[in-house]
């Protein structure tokens, strides 16, 4: 019995792949071609944790699979490598972010390729590189000549200790997430990217893609498309009025209050006629404090001031309302204002009861307050919507609203325009100049890349402006245009902007004249398969499919979509069911499981360990259950003999696992694919002896999940060539199912024997076996038979 060595086979096969480029693809249109795609990583400095290599094996063992049924695999990696995290840690450490980069990318790379996955690293690429933040940059130009980048004023979270602006994800409790300094709003202009003219399309083509339904809700959500009308509400006794946006307008009899945002600019324009604008102003330094997401996601205590001095009045029945502030109305969704309707909106119910507003139903469903299901009622205390259903009821105040000039129909998005700008070093330089003369300019495209200068000093300054603000000969330049002096854009892109399409890149890394060529982008596009975390089918999907069908309205990408396809993964929790972190002690570090089991161990047990779409609990136990498994694997050459056909009484149990294995890998259920192959082996075992075909089949099926004892094995068995260019076993359609099966016979409903049939044998042939079992005599000799019930194949059952 040869020992089974892990550390050594690994390390072996690794190698020969490296050096034999095994897993390395080029455009060949004989081949039909597939590229799944994992998101890659930000490199940091704690290195890969066992949460990584759960979809990277995934999609591994689908493109190991896929190559051996014969198709031209691009299965790629690399390095989403700018952003927050690194600048903070180089900042703190005090050392240059372009070393903590290039170091964290080395030992996640060497803990990759210690995994065994089937990158063709000749692919590789890094957000960082020059060569590749040039197309970021020359992206970001079309955007511009397009009218799709834009320069805005916009309200910004900021760190006055940082002295930074933070993403709202970077506002925890209203304090920056970094150094617990409370958070204030401030006025930063802006690049801004309009991502808002691409929301239909973003919902629509949603259609035309196999997304996991959850991951479509995901972006419909998101973008929050709704349809409802602008209605004006008249400000009493002055030529003013509030519109607000309503996809209910059937509900406006009942409103009973107005809501505007804390930095609505009615407030200033009538301060002066306000009598508690002192008040108000306090209101608004707190409300200043809050990101957005806090302000309309977390806001469960409601808070508010109401305005003493104006008040508005109803349009549909001219009743006087009053207008209050409130930081769960935010400036940057519809108006800024909302018509409230507390009978049928949960948020606003919870408002008008704590500062005791009235209630008015507007439909009758014959439930308790508040009752937001409001379709499945009729209208009442609504005047001429009064017994109509909802959408006769919104429909018809549309109607009324346009015809007598209160307002006008229309659709609405919760999605907002892309805030692009970072006053930060570590990241692309926005590839623009600023010319008193001509405004903004961009850089000539023979210029790209506008590379980022190499700096002593990368904090934050004083001013709140990007360090590249202080480097004079990176700042001054001149314009394009007429040769003048002039200013170089200091803001950097944020960390979407090459994540937003390194997908593209892949097809052909290394061209210097184009993002990729035409050649490439024809063969490789779509992507067949993306998978990645739920946390990123928001935002960076919406980003990078924006992008995307930009590039195709430019002629730039073949296909309207990035992704054909795409799933989510669950996250894996600690053994004390509690999410992995360095405070919590429970973090389990890939390279560990790969030195003491075997880096086949930890791909088999992280795609056995549950359901791959959910949460999964790390289990010791299960590793060392994983290990004990592949080594009875690993010793199942002890059984072999020789033989070029599949043994008689394995051979049905071979056909089902193909086909269960095939099928299962398919549709991410390696679980049940692992748990099949369980089972075939302890078919095996128990017979005792296996032929060379049987077991050449198990190792090609384990192979996706097991790569490097599988190469091993079929090398110690000298079967021709690689594991790697075999081919994937089909099974006989004939040989699903035994021709004989032991059959239950029940008496009065209770199973008393088993006896051998055939599959197909008739009614009159089941009942003769079963009464010349001795067993089943006893039970019907000298009693009447009532009743005989036959299900061929499966059952017989007498009752006496």
């Amino acid at each position: 019995m040869v020992e089974y060595n892990p550390n050594a086979i690994e390390k072996k096969w690794q190698k020969k792949w490296d050096d034999e480029k095994t897993f390395k693809s080029e455009i060949d249109n004989n081949k039909k071609k597939f590229y799944p795609l994992v998101e890659f990583p930000y490199p940091s400095g704690q290195g890969l944790h066992v949460g990584h290599p759960r979809p990277y094996t995934a999609l591994d063992v689908v493109a190991r699979k896929r190559r051996l049924e014969g198709e031209n695999v691009m299965y790629p990696m690399g390095w989403d490598a700018f952003g927050l995290p690194t600048e903070n840690y180089a900042i703190k450490n005090k050392i240059h972010p372009a070393k903590v980069t290039e170091d964290n990318i080395a030992h996640f790379k060497e803990q990759m390729k210690s995994i065994g996955f089937s990158f063709d690293w000749d692919r590789e690429v890094n957000t960082t590189d020059p060569d590749y933040y040039k197309w970021s940059q020359w992206i970001f130009i079309q955007m511009y000549k397009h009218g799709l980048a834009y320069k805005n004023e916009m309200s910004v979270n900021w760190c006055p200790s940082c002295q930074v602006g933070l993403a709202n994800e970077e506002v925890v409790d209203g304090k920056c997430e970094r150094c617990g300094t409370e958070v204030v709003h401030k006025m930063k202009n802006q690049w801004m990217l309009k991502i808002t003219e691409y929301a239909d399309r973003l919902i629509d083509d949603l259609e035309e893609v196999d997304f996991e339904e959850r991951i479509k809700a995901s972006q419909i959500n998101w973008i929050g498309r709704s349809h409802g009308c602008d209605v004006d509400f008249k400000i009493k006794d002055l030529d003013e009025k509030l519109t607000v946006y309503t996809t209910r307008p059937d509900t406006i009899f009942g409103v009973s209050y107005m809501v505007v945002s804390p930095e609505h600019p009615i407030l200033d324009k009538y301060k002066e006629r306000i009598k508690n604008f002192t008040e108000i102003e306090a209101y608004q330094e707190e409300a200043k404090k809050k990101s957005d997401f806090e302000r309309s996601e977390l806001n469960k205590d409601k808070t508010g001031v109401m305005i003493d001095g104006i008040s508005a009045i109803n349009p549909l029945n001219d009743k006087e309302i009053p207008i209050w502030v409130s930081d769960y109305v935010l400036m940057t969704y519809g108006t800024g204002a909302i018509m409230a309707v507390p009978a049928h909106d949960s948020r606003d119910f919870e408002f008008a009861k704590k500062f005791d507003m009235p209630i008015i139903p507007v439909y009758d469903t014959g439930e308790e307050l508040p009752t937001t299901d409001i379709n499945k009622g009729e209208a009442i205390n609504s005047d001429f919507l009064n017994g109509l259903s909802a959408s006769d009821a919104k429909k018809k105040a549309i109607e009324y609203v346009e015809e007598k000039g209160l307002g006008k129909a229309k659709t609405n998005f919760k999605l907002r325009d892309w805030v692009f700008s970072r006053q930060r070093y570590w990241g692309e330089p926005i590839p623009m100049i600023y010319c008193e003369e001509h405004g903004w300019v961009p850089v000539p495209e023979e210029e790209l890349p506008v590379k980022l200068p190499d700096v002593p000093s990368y904090e934050p300054t004083a001013t709140g402006e990007s360090p590249l603000s202080e480097i004079e000969e990176f700042v001054n330049t001149t314009c394009p245009i007429c040769g003048k002096p002039a200013k170089r854009e200091t803001d950097t892109m944020p960390q979407w902007a090459g994540s937003s399409w390194y997908y593209l890149r892949y097809m052909d890394p290394n061209n210097k004249e184009a993002i990729a060529s035409k050649e490439a982008l024809d063969y490789y596009s779509p992507v067949d398969w993306y998978n990645g975390g739920m946390e990123h089918t928001t935002l960076h999907l919406l980003y990078s499919r924006f992008w995307h069908k930009f590039l195709y309205d430019i002629g730039v990408v073949p296909t309207k979509e990035p992704y054909k396809k795409r799933t989510s993964h669950g996250m894996i929790l600690g053994s004390d069911h509690q999410k992995m972190s360095k405070s919590r002690g429970n973090v389990i570090n890939p390279d560990d499981i790969v030195r003491d089991y075997g880096a086949d161990t930890l791909r088999c047990y992280e795609m056995f360990m549950g359901d791959f779409s959910s949460m999964a609990i790390w289990s010791d136990e299960g590793v060392r259950g994983c290990r004990k498994y592949l080594e009875r694997v690993f010793n199942l050459t002890d059984l072999v003999v020789d033989g070029e056909e599949y043994s008689k009484d394995l051979e049905v149990v071979i056909n089902q696992t193909i086909k269960k294995v095939s099928e299962d890998y398919e549709n991410l259920k390696f679980n049940t694919a692992i748990a099949k192959l369980m089972t075939l082996l302890n078919e095996m075992k128990s017979l005792g002896k296996i032929t060379k075909k049987d077991f050449k089949t198990y190792i090609t099926l384990l192979n996706p999940v097991a790569p490097h004892m599988t190469e091993e094995l079929w090398e110690m068995m000298s079967y021709e060539g690689e594991l790697n260019q075999t081919t994937w076993p089909s099974y006989d359609e004939d040989k699903l199912s035994f021709d004989s099966f032991e059959m239950p016979v029940q008496i009065n409903g209770k199973v008393r024997a088993t006896v051998m049939m055939d599959k197909d044998a008739s009614k009159e042939d089941a009942i003769k076996s079963a009464q010349e079992d001795n067993n089943i005599k006893s039970y019907i000799e000298g009693k009447e038979i009532r009743k005989i019930i036959y299900v061929p194949g499966k059952i017989l059952n007498i009752v006496v």
